[in-house]
């Protein structure tokens, strides 16, 4: 039977390409498969949930509050089939942990590309899979957001309408994509079924096929090698075949990681839907996005309001706030490989002391973030005395710059303290090996 099915389908070169391609065995490395297995945990809570989902603003009764014959109580479907959803058995818990996974999904992500960031691992040849994970994380977060508002309670509905607003404010064109991403003017008939669609088809097709080209390019190239590896065999690859063991190390982590993620929506709760209650016009203060675009809220937070009118378009604060500085930010984030003018790396990650500018590069990017989404919370600040509402701006405007600043130049002292100490111990081992002979 192998052999007839070698004969037609060549499953022996598959074994030998593919299937014992050799892992390095290090922690640091599971940060990818974690990304992987919160995509299909997301994919499969979410196929769960939308099949009690109804993506539809269209008004109906409240079943749980339905009122009177004479004055009924209308609501989205949406909002209502979220209801549902949360009455059900084990429905909250379904959200619950496509939420936190979601989540979880992003972050590991991100400190993923941390460690390719600070051990070089983006360097030739390997600058095509750091643009692909960069599209993932980018991807990764446009699906979260779209599936944040299908609950469409009035806490979704302002959100929608500040993305809607965003990205209306685009010069000269911005009404018509306002218009063509949410099939029409804000809030029209068809913003649910069009998010809907972005949230379980297109937004998850793009994933995929970027995880996809991901993995085959990782496979073709081959991992960088841990540290440890240069010393047990020099430009050999060191690892663990995937079947047979690796296989067995991923589906424990995956147990592992799965249990830990119900653990954990067991406990905490995510957005109450029926604390806000449907859409109205009444507006909601200080609405936040998830931790990881509140840093885009901080630097809105922290811009000035202007408007410039230029051939007949405008550009204005929220435009640059939430267009133009992102776009900056992934732009530099998206040029790293080729601002790096270190040599290639082939083989080995860096040890990240060992290139102390791009250590405190990325530690003084990552403070400005952190900054800005300190940033967001600006109106709580002010009411809780830490700034004052005069003064607030200026502050944040200042620690935008001066973080970042005092964090590099102290990963330099950091780095220089460490080669000292290195010096220090080689100097003692020479020693002694010179009295030892």
């Amino acid at each position: 039977m192998n052999q007839w099915l070698d004969e037609r389908l060549h499953i022996s070169r598959l074994n030998d390409k593919f299937l014992r391609k050799a892992f390095p065995v290090h922690h640091s490395f599971f940060l990818g498969e974690i990304t992987l297995f919160s995509l299909i945990i997301l994919i499969l809570t979410g196929i769960l949930l939308a099949l009690s989902y109804e993506p539809s603003n269209s008004l109906v009764v409240n079943s749980f509050d339905p009122g009177t014959a004479d004055k009924p109580n209308l609501i989205p479907a949406a909002f209502h089939s979220a209801l549902k959803i949360n009455a059900m058995p084990f429905g909250d818990m379904l959200r619950r942990i496509h939420h936190w996974t979601a989540n979880i999904m992003i972050a590991a992500s991100v400190i993923h590309m941390m460690r390719i960031y600070f051990t070089g691992a983006f360097k030739k040849p390997r600058e095509i899979n750091w643009w692909i994970g960069m599209l993932l994380l980018i991807f990764a977060a446009l699906t979260a957001v779209t599936g944040y508002v299908l609950p469409y309670d009035n806490y979704a509905y302002n959100t929608l309408k500040v993305i809607y607003g965003i990205a209306a404010s685009i010069p000269w064109v911005g009404e018509w994509v306002a218009q063509a991403a949410f099939a029409g003017k804000f809030p029209g008939d068809g913003v649910i079924p069009r998010i809907y669609g972005y949230h379980i088809m297109l937004l998850p097709g793009i994933l995929l096929a970027l995880t996809a080209a991901h993995m085959l390019i990782m496979v073709k190239q081959k991992h960088t090698q841990p540290q440890y590896a240069k010393r047990i065999a020099y430009k050999k690859i060191v690892g663990v075949p995937l079947m047979t063991q690796q296989t067995p190390i991923m589906l424990m982590l995956t147990l592992v990681f799965a249990g830990i993620i119900v653990l954990f929506s067991a406990f905490i709760p995510v957005h109450p839907v029926e604390f806000f209650g449907p859409p109205t016009t009444t507006p909601i203060n200080n609405i936040k996005p998830d931790w990881y675009l509140l840093w885009v809220f901080g630097a809105l937070a922290i811009i000035p309001s202007f408007s410039i009118e230029i051939l007949g378009g405008e550009i204005g604060s929220e435009f640059v706030g939430a267009i133009v500085l992102p776009t900056i930010v992934l732009a530099a984030m998206f040029a790293v490989p080729m601002l790096d003018r270190s040599k290639e790396n082939l083989y080995y990650a860096e040890n990240p002391t060992n290139y102390p500018v791009r250590l405190g590069t990325g530690v003084a990017f990552m403070m400005l973030l952190v900054v800005l989404s300190v940033a967001g919370y600006k109106p709580e600040l002010i009411s809780a005395g830490i700034l004052s509402n005069t003064n607030a701006n200026a502050v944040l405007w200042i620690a935008c710059f001066l973080v970042p600043a005092l964090s590099y130049f102290a990963v330099q002292a950091i780095v220089r303290g460490i080669r000292t100490l290195r010096e220090s111990d080689a100097r003692d081992r020479t020693a002694f090996q010179a009295a030892d002979d």
